[in-house]
């Protein structure tokens, strides 16, 4: 155990050095760094040894203990500070009590009486020590999973629909500081090669990678779709290229040092200095985004790249269409993977990049019948039933015009998506509920984890993370804690179990952390709730 450091300030040579000698500081816990005779030599010794305890006497020449204490406890918030004084004086005891110090012992003081008060002292360190481990242990826990309102809060950022008091009001509540004079948003997706399962490779991959953003103070990430995330960039103007880079090459760095085969783009905005242009900046970097439907083999999408960008066919002859602008896989993986929101931009972009091919009326229809043939082959992929594409999914007519061409691409691909997200939407359902039954079945182990009901269920805890705080509005973790806490108030109730033994019942094998848990969340201790005193269902 880490030994707590103790300096002694007291202008009686006899006292200071017979305090010194006569405790065993080792034996306490303590290890003695130094000692001075006045206030006035022991500030600057204070500041460069930082001890965790301070012993002084209240009246000194040059400058006395309490003005020692206020200036040390300004400087130290986290001292402790035992005053020794040969005055019974009611007024010197109410100013200590006011500055915080931590005890008030009269002269003379005997071995036995410093000994208790170090102990005492010990213990509160001891504790405090404890809580701020649990603290960060408890803060760690949720950080490692999203925070559904922080999910809520940048979805009405990016759309638009906060006022800029709104936004610095909402970020206030969750602790969010956005204030900076320069903004720029880089959205970026990682998922496995193959499409249709859902292994643990990309989610290992992004897990290293969140946790490698939460160390940056310019970086705030959030959640922007299901396998998506976005990072709003916050700083100087002038450094945003900097930190733009940075996050860039953050991401590739991650996804090609991997070891394993990846499907991942990165797409970056174009920078704002106001928070009131969040959202046209969000815009522009999804727009970035969505020609990774164009270019799937392409990973980084910038405004600039996209601008100087050419779709130059040789011919509009059938026979001699230039296979790049013409990539069946285009409209497969936009079907796979695209959103309905970027359907209009998509379809824009893929006609221009025929070059007026579709003019052709034998190529119009050698175009319809791939389009048609690769719609149902995406869908096929994504477990959509053959007869309900059959049902659902347009017809084209032989002699449809270049304009019918555009009209039809944009009617397939808006129902072609909606089956999509119906067969999600049921897989997913599906999936929460096999997570749910098995969590509901053991939230009371002490090993469970997010990776471990992924495992069981066979799927991806990256999605499994992403899907469980879209489906239950909730992280994992929320959800995991709540369960606990409803169980540990039912057993308070009904039973007359100890904290202990509870906190054992329910997953927790520190009963310490489970009261911290129980206090974070209930505003109260365990033993408080059980005799009514307060707290919250």
């Amino acid at each position: 155990m880490e030994l707590i450091k103790v300096f002694i300030c007291e202008d009686e040579s006899i006292v200071r050095e017979g305090l010194r000698d006569m405790i065993p500081w080792e034996k306490y816990g303590y290890e003695f760094v130094g000692d001075a005779p006045d206030g006035e030599m022991a500030l600057p010794m204070i500041r460069k040894l930082e001890p965790d305890v301070l012993i002084t006497d209240i009246t000194m020449p040059f400058m006395d203990g309490l003005s020692l204490s206020k200036t040390v406890i300004r400087e130290l918030p986290g001292i402790k500070i035992i005053i020794i004084s040969g005055y019974s004086d009611f007024e010197y005891a109410r100013q200590a009590i006011e500055i915080g110090v931590e005890q008030y012992l009269l002269k003379p003081v005997t071995k036995a009486d410093m000994i208790k008060a170090l102990e005492g002292t010990r213990k509160k360190i001891s504790e405090e020590n404890e809580q701020k481990d649990f603290l960060s242990r408890y803060e760690q826990e949720f950080k490692k999973f999203e925070r559904f309102s922080h999910r809520a809060f940048f979805e009405k950022l990016v759309e638009g629909s906060l006022s800029v008091q709104e936004i610095y009001e909402e970020a206030a509540k969750l602790h969010l500081n956005l204030s900076a004079n320069g903004y720029n948003f880089v959205i970026f997706s990682i998922r496995d090669v193959e499409q249709s399962t859902y292994t643990d490779d990309a989610a290992k991959v992004t897990d290293s990678l969140l946790n490698s953003f939460l160390q940056y103070p310019d970086y705030i990430l959030f959640r922007c779709g299901l396998l998506s995330y976005a990072v709003l960039i916050k700083g100087d103007i002038d450094r945003l290229p900097e930190l733009e880079k940075k996050c860039v090459d953050m991401i590739e760095k991650h996804c090609t040092g991997s070891g394993s085969s990846l499907d991942w783009h990165v797409a970056v905005g174009v920078p704002t200095n106001r928070l009131s242009g969040l959202s046209s900046c969000y815009a522009e970097a999804n727009r970035a985004f969505s020609y990774r439907h164009m270019f799937p083999a392409r990973h980084v999408f910038t405004t600039e790249n996209l601008k100087t960008e050419e779709y130059t066919p040789d011919e509009s002859d059938v026979n001699r269409i230039d296979a790049g602008k013409f990539d069946p896989m285009i409209i497969r993986y936009f079907v796979q993977m695209g959103t309905s929101k970027e359907i209009g931009p998509f379809v824009e972009e893929y006609i221009r990049g025929l070059d007026g091919s579709e003019k052709s009326m034998l190529f119009r229809y050698y175009l319809l019948v791939s389009i048609r043939v690769n719609v149902e082959l995406a869908l096929k992929d994504s477990n959509v039933a053959a007869q309900d594409m059959s049902d659902a999914l347009p017809s084209f007519d032989m002699n449809a015009s270049a304009e019918d061409v555009r009209e039809y691409l944009i009617d397939i691909l808006t129902v072609a998506i909606r089956m999509r997200e119906a067969e999600a939407q049921k897989r997913g359902n599906d999936i929460i509920d096999s997570a749910l039954a098995y969590v509901n079945l053991h939230y009371t182990d002490e090993d469970i984890s997010l990776d471990g009901v992924a495992e069981a269920i066979n799927i991806s805890s990256n999605y499994l993370s992403a899907l469980f705080s879209h489906k239950v509005g909730q992280s994992f973790i929320e959800y995991i804690t709540k369960k606990r806490m409803a169980k540990a108030r039912q057993l308070l109730r009904t039973t007359g179990k100890r904290s202990g033994e509870i906190a054992g019942e329910i997953g927790y094998k520190d009963p310490r952390y489970f009261s911290f848990v129980f206090k974070k969340n209930q505003g109260c201790t365990p033993s408080q709730y059980r005799s009514g005193e307060t707290g919250e269902e």
